[in-house]
């Protein structure tokens, strides 16, 4: 009986790492795990405990036995502040899994709801990682009746999410993390086909003062190397040189690979889409050439409402988004808000002219300002606003939108008190005993009276009593008389009205 073949294994396909994004709130822990899974020297932790930008790193998993082989994991490491919800979304877009990592203790807060907002959307299988587990106050079963409620259910409650106890601080449950990620990549059967064109996801890209154009890339399929002409929808070039995560040089880069390409002709969009072409004419040939939409750059002023210009300068083209994102959360019925600039990069001599010009506040995002521009400030009186923290920037931009706007005059009415009886009526004096009904009538305010719902003057109170003992206030529901001065005469059943007015400004 003659032996049935198996089929050729194609050599061409490869078993690839799987990536991971990895989400969650503010201070529950991401960056903190990812360090406890490997020592990332080059993971630093950023202002305020905030990762402010998408990172890529990949760790190695050793083998338990000598059948198998070393394993590679890539992790995806999104912002968990609010801001940066469209980040976390493209993150997870890249991904095959995502870990939500839930403080133990605190449990579900907003982001952690946007996350697996963002998971579900990209149909991401999630791993729920109980974290800070060594909390005294940790509770992870309240924490899954609330992944309940956000219909996320957990193996030990009948669903199919896998639900780990650990501790990024004591290490506690990390390896049970890695293992699971493995076993749902092997069942999931996760490879890629090197023969085939090289695509692939920028994860994030700048302007590097010395190097030119920057992007951190993750490869989805085919084989990178260097030479090759690469594009995306914004930019293109010939990969000059290849960084690993660990700024180490290497000369290829495969599925599921993150790596740092140096040749870009411009700086390309996060997010976008990268395609391997024969030359690169042909990838300069694809670049769209549509201009760049923006809700912030229209001419059109609208009546009674102030400009406010601003000069964006950032470090990376996903902090310029994320900014974005926070201008459109705030209030722009009275002040509109206008980018006149906005790119990647140090503050320099041209971003002062402009700010000079169009009565600009230059916004500086984790960026410097180079020493001429800062000579030319200081000449022309313009100033930078730095920042290392995004919600300084939201806080600060809006009490720019409130300076620009022109002072108003607010009336605020204090209290009413009704006219009950006209004691004594001289050449422009009266005494006047009538009843408190809303607020607390007190000297230092100005004073309208009104008959029969329409206001006929004002008048001046001079000395307030009660029992005829002078007194600061009278209180809502008290009986009292004021000398009350005017040339305008008050009836019985007229209505006084305290108020005060002020200047403010405000959006």
């Amino acid at each position: 009986m003659a032996k049935i073949k198996k089929p050729a294994k194609n050599e061409n396909i490869i078993v690839r790492p799987p990536v991971v994004v990895v989400m969650g709130h503010i201070d529950h822990g991401k960056t903190s795990l990812l360090m406890a899974i490997k020592d990332f020297g080059t993971l630093r932790r950023e202002s305020g405990g905030i990762t402010q930008h998408v990172g890529a790193y990949q760790i190695t998993v050793p083998a338990k036995n000598k059948s198998q082989g070393n394993r590679k994991i890539t992790f995806i490491d999104t912002p968990g502040h609010e801001s940066f919800s469209a980040i976390r979304s493209r993150g997870a877009k890249a991904a095959d899994f995502a870990i939500l990592v839930i403080d133990a203790a605190e449990g579900i807060k907003p982001q952690t709801k946007e996350a697996i907002k963002h998971a579900k959307a990209a149909g991401l299988p999630i791993i729920v990682a109980l974290n800070k587990i060594d909390k005294p106050d940790a509770n992870p079963e309240k924490v899954k009746m609330q992944l309940m409620k956000e219909e996320v259910v957990v193996e030990s409650n009948g669903g199919q999410v896998p639900a780990l106890e650990i501790s990024a601080k004591t290490g506690q449950g990390v390896e049970d993390v890695l293992e699971m990620i493995l076993l749902m990549a092997e069942m999931a059967n996760i490879e890629a086909d090197i023969s085939k064109p090289v695509k692939g996801v920028i994860i994030e890209s700048y302007q590097d003062s010395k190097r030119g154009a920057t992007a951190t890339l993750l490869v989805q399929e085919g084989k990178l190397v260097l030479g090759q002409a690469i594009g995306t929808d914004s930019a293109a070039g010939r990969v000059k040189m290849l960084e690993n995560f660990l700024g180490e040089q290497v000369k290829e880069a495969l599925p599921g690979d993150p790596v740092v390409i140096i040749g870009f002709e411009q700086i390309p969009w996060v997010g976008e889409q990268v395609s391997a072409y024969n030359n690169l004419e042909e990838a300069q040939a694809n670049i769209k050439k549509e201009e760049e939409k923006t809700e912030f750059q229209s001419e059109a002023i609208t009546a009674g409402k102030t400009v406010l210009n601003i000069i964006l300068k950032v470090d990376f083209l996903g902090s310029l988004e994320a900014i974005k994102e926070i201008l459109k959360t705030l209030p722009q019925e009275r002040v509109i808000l206008r980018i006149a600039k906005a790119e990647v990069g140090d503050v320099n001599e041209t971003d002062i002219k402009m700010a000079k010009n169009t009565k600009g506040a230059i916004i500086a995002f984790r960026v410097k300002t180079n020493k001429i521009a800062q000579a030319m400030a200081e000449r022309e009186k313009v100033r930078v606003h730095e920042f290392q923290i995004i919600y300084e920037l939201s806080q600060k931009l809006r009490e720019l939108m409130e300076k620009a706007l022109a002072p108003e005059l607010v009336r605020t009415d204090v209290a009413k008190m009704k006219v009950l009886v006209i004691f004594l009526t001289e050449k422009n004096r009266q005494i006047i005993g009538g009843k408190v009904i809303e607020g607390e009538f007190k000297k230092g305010f100005r004073l309208e009276v009104w008959r029969n719902e329409l206001k006929i003057g004002h008048g001046r109170m001079l000395t307030l009593q009660i029992n005829k003992k002078t007194v600061e206030m009278a209180k809502k529901g008290s009986e009292c008389a004021i000398q009350y001065e005017s040339d305008l005469r008050v009836q019985e059943g007229d209505m006084l009205v305290l108020y005060k007015e002020e200047m403010r400004r405000g959006l």
